[in-house]
């Protein structure tokens, strides 16, 4: 099937926080709006980032100091705050990605597994 033709899906709980780092680790600064378009084309318009899940996620992460903030003119010449990523934030996304692929890494043993491996 098409992924024009697969529903996406919601962001899972737990994995925003990481994908709008990396996001401003890859494309800089962006604004709200551009973070969740960016996620959503990369994961090949899988996922379907809510507006109402990832304010509070930037919100969050800018409290930690991890992104900054200021308004600016969109593309279309709207006042829209961009955010960027500041040192801490890099430093939170090494650690972050350590531990998703450290998790991935234990569900894949689960996947993989027979009952003769266990005995």
């Amino acid at each position: 099937m098409p992924n024009s033709m697969r529903p996406k899906k919601e962001v899972q709980p737990g994995t925003l926080a990481l994908m709008v780092l990396k996001t401003l680790d890859v494309l800089g600064p962006l604004h709200g709006y551009g973070i969740a378009r960016r996620i959503e084309q990369i994961s090949g318009d899988r996922l379907f980032v809510n507006q109402g899940t990832l304010y509070p996620v930037l919100l969050r992460l800018e409290q930690e100091g991890a992104v900054e903030s200021d308004w600016g003119p969109s593309e279309n010449n709207r006042r829209a705050r961009f955010y960027r990523l500041t040192r801490a934030g890099h430093k939170l996304l090494e650690t972050e990605k350590r531990d998703w692929e450290q998790t991935a890494s234990i569900i894949a043993r689960f996947f993989e597994v027979k009952a003769e491996d266990l005995a």
